[in-house]
């Protein structure tokens, strides 16, 4: 008996890893690099202040200006 409990032991050990691996209890957020945390600001303060409408109307003029 006292062999098996050995590999019954070693077997759960293992197993019981093998679930911690696979689901985390304590999942980091994905990593996000500064340039494009930067960005993303940069896009969310542009939508607030509704830049973003402005910056491509004025695009579509130049190169329709251009054009003509």
């Amino acid at each position: 008996m006292n062999r098996r409990k050995k590999i019954k032991d070693i077997y759960d050990k293992r197993m019981k890893q093998a679930n911690l691996k696979v689901n985390p209890k304590k999942a980091k957020p994905k990593y996000i690099s500064k340039a494009e945390r930067a960005k993303l600001e940069a896009e969310s303060a542009a939508i607030s202040n509704g830049e973003v409408e402005n910056t491509e109307s004025q695009t579509t003029e130049a190169t329709d200006d251009n054009q003509a």
